[in-house]
C-alpha cells in the first residue's frame, strides 16, 4: 500500500420519513439519478449502476459487497457522512448503526459530521425556491448536547474497525465555518475520549485550498480573495482553530485556474441570477493540472481525490460538469496525488476519495454500465501495483 485511501460514503440510499414527506414516498438518491437527462450532446446521463444495481442500504448483503469491492481496490475504509442536528435528532443513521451493531462488514470506517441544515432549497434544481421549507435545521446547543452526541458516537469510536491517526479515532467536520465554537466542542470531546479509555480524538476540518472565507486572528470570519498560488494562510488559519489536520479540497482552486479567477467568479455570480445560462463545462484532465496546492504536501493536510463530477441530477445546470473524466484520466490524477503525499509518514499519507457513491453528483467509483470497474481498477493500478 502506497497511501491510505479513505472514501466518503453517502448513506442516502434508503427511504426515510423526511424524504417521504418532502419529496414523495420512497424517495432516495436513486430518484434523481434515474430521472436525470443529458443537457448537451454527449453528456453522460442518466448514469446506471452495474454490479450492485439500484441498491437499498438496509440490505447487509449490499454493504458486504461494497466493502469487498473497496478492499480489493486498495481502499482502507469508508468515511460515513454523519448527521446530528441537535437534541438527538439524526438522519440517515440506520446503515451505519447496523454496521456497528452487527460487526459487519469487517471493513474499517470513520465518521465525518455533515453539519449543515437540510431545506427544500438544498435539493432544488434552480437553487432559488421561493417556498423554501426547513427539513432539518443544524443546531449547536452547547455542552449537554455535545455530551449526548459523543455518547452516541462512543460505541463506534471503541470499535476495532474504527480508523485512527496517531492512535486516535478520526472525526471530520464538514463545515468548520458554521460551528460557533468548534474549539470548545473539540476540547470537550478530547477530554471525554480520554475519560473513556481512548487516546483522544483526531479532528480534521474539510477546507477548500482556495477559499473566500478565512478565520481572522481574533477568531472572526472574514471574506478574502482566493489565493491560487498558496494555501498557506488558509490552512494556518484553520489549524489555529484547534484542528489536528485538514482534508483539503481543490475544486474551487482548479475551476478558478481553468479559465481565469475573475472570469470564473463572474460566471458564478451571473448563473445565480440567470439560471438559464449555459452550464459550465470543465475538461477533467486539464482541470486537474491545478487541483493540488503546494501546501497539500504538509504532514497534517490530507488532499482529496475526485474521479468525476456532475451534479446535474440534483442541481440542473447551476453547477459545473466535468467532461472527459474517464478511468484513464483518473489514474493520472491519482499518480499526481501520490506524488503530493509520498514523502509523508505512512500514517499521515492519507487521501480522501470524494466519493464512493455520490451518484446524484456524478461523483462515485462504484461500477456503472459505461466504465464497469474502471475507476476501482485505476485505484488498484496506482496504489497496489
Amino acid at each position: 500500500m502506497k497511501a491510505r485511501i479513505i472514501a466518503y460514503y453517502l448513506p442516502q440510499f434508503h427511504p426515510i420519513p423526511e424524504n417521504d414527506k418532502f419529496w414523495g414516498k420512497g424517495f432516495t438518491e436513486w430518484t434523481n439519478v434515474a430521472k436525470a437527462k443529458p443537457l448537451f450532446r454527449g453528456h453522460y446521463q442518466p448514469r446506471v449502476p452495474a454490479d450492485l444495481g439500484f441498491y437499498d442500504l438496509r440490505m447487509p448483503e449490499v454493504r458486504e459487497q461494497q466493502a469487498d469491492m473497496a478492499r480489493e481496490a486498495g481502499i482502507e475504509g469508508f468515511c460515513y457522512w454523519h448527521y446530528w442536528f441537535g437534541n438527538g435528532r439524526k438522519i440517515l443513521e440506520r446503515p451505519f448503526e447496523e454496521v456497528v451493531a452487527s460487526g459487519k462488514p469487517d471493513f474499517p470506517f470513520c465518521l465525518c459530521w455533515a453539519n449543515h441544515s437540510w431545506s427544500t432549497r438544498t435539493w432544488s434544481k434552480d437553487g432559488s425556491r421561493s417556498d423554501e421549507t426547513m427539513i432539518a435545521e443544524q443546531l449547536y446547543l452547547g455542552e449537554e448536547d455535545d455530551r449526548a452526541h459523543f455518547e452516541y458516537c462512543l460505541p463506534a469510536f471503541k470499535d476495532a474497525r474504527y480508523i485512527t491517526v496517531e492512535g486516535k479515532p478520526v472525526f471530520g467536520i464538514y463545515e468548520p465555518f458554521s460551528h460557533p465554537d468548534a474549539r470548545r466542542f473539540m476540547d470537550l470531546w478530547r477530554r471525554l475520549a480520554v475519560e473513556n479509555g481512548l487516546k483522544g480524538i483526531y479532528f480534521y476540518a474539510i477546507t477548500r485550498s482556495a477559499n473566500f472565507n478565512r478565520f481572522m486572528p481574533d477568531g472572526s470570519i472574514g471574506r478574502v480573495m482566493p489565493d491560487l498560488k498558496s494555501s498557506a494562510e488558509d490552512y494556518r488559519s484553520m489549524l489555529a482553530q484547534g484542528y489536528d489536520g485538514l482534508n483539503s479540497y481543490g475544486q474551487v482552486r482548479a475551476e478558478m485556474a481553468y479559465y481565469n479567477k475573475y472570469v470564473n467568479m463572474g460566471m458564478l455570480a451571473l448563473r445565480k441570477y440567470l439560471p438559464w445560462m449555459p452550464l459550465a463545462r470543465f475538461d477533467y484532465p486539464k482541470l486537474m493540472r491545478n487541483y493540488f496546492s503546494p501546501e497539500d504536501s504538509w504532514e497534517n493536510v490530507f488532499p482529496t481525490i475526485v474521479p468525476q463530477w456532475d451534479r446535474s441530477p440534483r442541481a440542473g445546470n447551476v453547477d459545473g460538469i466535468y467532461v472527459n473524466s474517464t478511468p484513464k484520466h483518473f489514474e493520472k490524477h491519482l499518480r499526481d496525488a501520490l506524488n503530493v503525499v509520498e514523502k509523508k509518514d505512512m500514517e499521515h499519507r492519507i487521501l480522501f476519495l470524494r466519493s464512493w457513491n455520490e451518484w446524484a453528483e456524478g461523483n462515485y467509483v462504484e461500477p456503472d454500465l459505461r466504465y464497469g470497474h474502471g475507476f476501482l481498477d485505476a485505484i488498484r493500478n496506482v496504489f497496489n501495483s
